[in-house]
């Protein structure tokens, strides 16, 4: 008699599979003088799903069943296949690779794992953050490379889970749709983008204004394609597999495009609303990690077991200062405050205005209590980082909350973007905008009714 296993691939369809014990059973038994009821119900209880098809194939089970069970069979017979493989079946992640470059390997053999895992996150994080501020000197357009780069990285990453499992049962076009997706999204909400802030350049280029006068019917049309293709992928007996995929894969273009779309838009009005953010979520992973390297003792979350209470207050407090030192600083340059805007006579963004007093320091009384407290003193993808998706996930769920706060408290009306819509109107339309609002100024004293001669 032979046992299950957890691990391998089920058994054939003539070979002698015992059913699952029973917890608290014994072990041993003849299981060819157990009564079929047991057997179908202990085959319920440890994977009746895995083993359905060999029995049904050997002619055992719908000779002993009575009618009930024939009526389980025969449900399991249409949609068992759908859950046919185990969870064993399924090949499991492997896990990353170390990318470690030689040299640092070299460099760091003599030292423990811990302080080893130390070098690398400050070699590399030194990198990274030297090459951020090259960036946010080359300009904005440069940033939403960037951006871009990030958001089809971390797409990459959290499809490719779903590609592992999907994969496995040799169904076809996942990973085509999945892309083809991510283009069709990025589409739409970067041609959003062009009509928005490149009205008057879009104004010059015929061919640019069937693009944008259509765009959103043009980006249906290729979605509802992409659908088209899904539909005709379906294979018999694993349609919830491939909607599952399909779940999967639109809720990470949700995580990440759609969140990554609204990281641009906050570029759009004013750099310091991107870096900012950006910079305060780096802040606190970096002064968490040392401060729970050196000082944490407590756990956190059994979620993530290295994380430390000291990490999470350290790095609480740490941000905190940082996003007042930080908002001070970059509010003194034009450079971060003024909106970011394409100029066609230059043909190139720019980033010029007179501050709003937002930006300028203003002066705040404080309750008389907090007066007397103020008063007193108070004492894989990249190696040892993880993933990109690792590194800025928090960035997006920020990226949301900076979006909705510039929405709701900050952004007022944009005279540059009245006037490029008006001068896409057809002359007619302007003229009549013209005297409604000249009529309207008259009314309001602005202007003087001219006289008529």
């Amino acid at each position: 008699m032979l046992e299950l296993r957890h691990r391998g691939s089920c058994p054939g369809p003539r070979e002698a599979v015992s059913p699952p014990h029973r917890e608290g059973e014994a072990a041993g038994g003849d299981h060819e003088t157990e009564s079929t009821s047991d057997k179908v119900s202990g085959a319920e209880r440890g994977g009746r799903r895995a083993l359905a098809g060999s029995w049904l194939e050997a002619g055992h089970l719908r000779a002993r069943v009575g009618p009930v069970q024939r009526q389980e069979t025969d449900i399991d017979d249409r949609y068992g296949d759908l859950d046919s493989r185990t969870d064993s079946d399924i090949p499991e992640i492997p896990p990353s690779s170390d990318r470690t470059p030689e040299i640092l390997k070299k460099a760091l053999s003599g030292l423990s794992s811990r302080w080893k895992n130390w070098w690398i996150r400050g070699i590399l994080t030194l990198t990274m953050i030297s090459l951020f501020f090259l960036i946010i000197y080359m300009g904005s357009f440069m940033l939403m490379l960037l951006v871009l780069g990030i958001q089809v990285k971390c797409f990459h990453e959290i499809i490719t889970i779903g590609y592992r499992v999907y994969h496995s049962y040799d169904l076809p076009w996942f990973r085509t749709l999945s892309w083809y997706f991510l283009l069709c999204v990025n589409y739409f909400f970067y041609g959003e983008t062009v009509a928005d802030y490149f009205a008057t350049f879009v104004q010059r280029e015929e061919q640019l204004q069937f693009l944008i006068r259509y765009h959103r019917f043009i980006s249906f049309a290729l979605y509802l394609a992409g659908f088209c293709m899904f539909v005709l992928s379906l294979v018999k007996k694993h349609y919830r597999l491939q909607f599952y995929m399909f779940a999967w894969t639109h809720v990470t273009l949700l995580i990440t495009v759609t969140q990554s779309h609204l990281v641009i838009q906050n570029l759009f009005e004013g750099m310091i609303w991107f870096l900012v953010p950006i910079s305060s979520v780096i802040c606190n992973d970096i002064t968490a990690y040392l401060f729970g390297f050196f000082f944490g003792r407590t756990p956190l979350i059994k979620l993530s077991p290295k994380k430390t209470w000291e990490g999470f207050i350290g790095g609480f407090f740490s941000t905190v200062v940082f996003g007042f030192i930080a908002a001070y600083v970059l509010s003194k340059y034009q450079y971060f405050v003024c909106p970011v805007e394409y100029r066609s006579d230059v043909n190139s963004f720019v980033t010029e205005c007179e501050p709003s007093e937002l930006f300028q320091l203003q002066t705040y009384s404080l309750p008389p209590f907090l007066k007397a407290v103020l008063r007193q003193d108070f004492a894989n993808t990249i190696p040892g980082h993880g993933g990109i998706m690792d590194r800025f996930d928090c960035q997006y769920l920020m990226a949301t909350f900076v979006h909705v706060y510039i929405t709701s408290f900050i952004r007022g009306p944009n005279p540059s973007k009245v006037l490029q819509q008006l001068l896409v109107l057809q002359p007619e339309q302007q003229l009549n905008i013209y005297k409604t609002l000249k009529t309207h100024l008259i009314e309001k004293g602005i202007l003087q009714p001219t006289l008529k001669v």
